[in-house]
């Protein structure tokens, strides 16, 4: 993989904040910066999920600190960060669900947007901090249903809850960067990935912990729009992305404190029905039907893709692993720890050894 050595050589001995930590992309972003020979701080609340992979993992071992709080609780996310003194900070504590954003709306942008505010005030209390990486989604955009990719100087928008309120965390941080850190203050930049698959997340109304959750009762995959496509790749592919722009940031390079996308090649932007054809040849239990009044579901898109060409040709970022391979590691992630849940921790990071080869 490329930039291992450089991402060792930026991370080792550094001080991380990590938000959200204790969630399906920060539990595996905590282990590869421990990896990595970062000292660790996450804040978050519980897992929301059982099981999850922070705990089956044993992520928790890995940190250097495990602080249990709300982003939305700003006295207690400032004290944190000042008792962890960090340069270096990856938000990802998120309400990320579509269709729950649908059910609770209110908590959903008080999450997203102020929890986004409360994190960029602790930063400014917090002289050590030299880059700030806020990562929001590839939802964020104004959906226009285009066959072509969505680029980062394309307009934001949403229409449910959840992308509404990430375009609106973009423009936080548009915000802060322009009017707080623009001439002194850390390096704040924002990630925008596309639908990151893995072992060991098992969200609500997501497709492959749905899979997870159906073959593990032996019942059909219920889907909802077997034609919806989206920019598919596997977790550790858009938290590299992460780790080079945080290094960048934190090495003082001005020119990447921007919005960044962090998508697949072309090839890999499948509907779900593709998406399921392929991981039924890893995953043979897997089996899915249409679901009923699929119809009457929220509001969701139907065509997604980004343009990821600004982090290839600023960050040389590309994908490491095709769909094909992501494929084939998540199924047997949830295969391995379906049959001895205590391998979750050796799994995971034979995965990232393989990813980082």
């Amino acid at each position: 993989m490329s930039g291992a050595h450089s991402l060792q050589a930026a991370y080792a001995g550094r001080r991380v904040f990590v938000t959200g930590h204790t969630g399906f992309k920060g539990s595996w972003l905590s282990l590869w910066l421990a990896r990595l020979g970062a000292h660790v701080t996450g804040y978050a609340l519980p897992p929301c999920t059982t099981p999850s992979v922070f705990e089956l993992a044993r992520v928790g071992e890995a940190l250097t600190r495990h602080v249990t709080g709300d982003v939305r609780d700003q006295v207690a996310l400032t004290t944190a960060m000042r008792e962890a003194a960090p340069e270096v900070i990856f938000h990802l504590a998120a309400q990320p669900l579509v269709r729950l954003s649908y059910r609770e709306p209110a908590a959903t942008w008080s999450t997203n947007v102020m929890g986004t505010v409360n994190l960029l005030e602790a930063a400014r209390a917090c002289p050590s901090v030299k880059a700030i990486v806020v990562i929001t989604t590839d939802k964020c955009y104004d959906n226009r249903e285009w066959i072509w990719g969505y680029r980062e100087s394309d307009p934001l928008g949403g229409s449910d809850p959840y992308s509404a309120s990430k375009a609106a965390t973009e423009l936080v941080v548009q915000s802060y960067r322009k009017s707080f850190f623009s001439n002194s203050g850390p390096l704040l930049a924002s990630a925008r990935a596309g639908n990151v698959i893995g072992g060991g997340d098992w969200s609500d109304d997501r497709l492959i912990p749905d899979a997870a959750r159906a073959v593990a009762s032996r019942q059909p995959l219920l889907i909802r729009n077997p034609a919806a496509t989206r920019p598919w790749q596997h977790v550790l592919e858009s938290l590299h992305g992460y780790l080079l722009l945080g290094a960048r940031l934190s090495g003082g390079e001005a020119a990447m404190a921007d919005a960044f996308n962090f998508g697949p090649d072309a090839a890999d932007n499948l509907s779900v029905a593709d998406v399921l054809t392929r991981l039924q040849a890893h995953w043979p239990a897997l089996n899915w039907q249409l679901e009923e009044n699929a119809e009457q579901a929220p509001h969701e898109a139907r065509f997604l893709y980004l343009d990821s060409s600004k982090a290839r040709r600023l960050l040389d970022w590309t994908p490491t692993w095709q769909l094909a391979t992501g494929l084939e590691k998540t199924a047997q992630w949830y295969y391995t720890v379906a049959q001895q849940p205590s391998a979750a921790r050796a799994i995971t990071e034979q995965q990232l050894d393989q990813f980082c080869s």
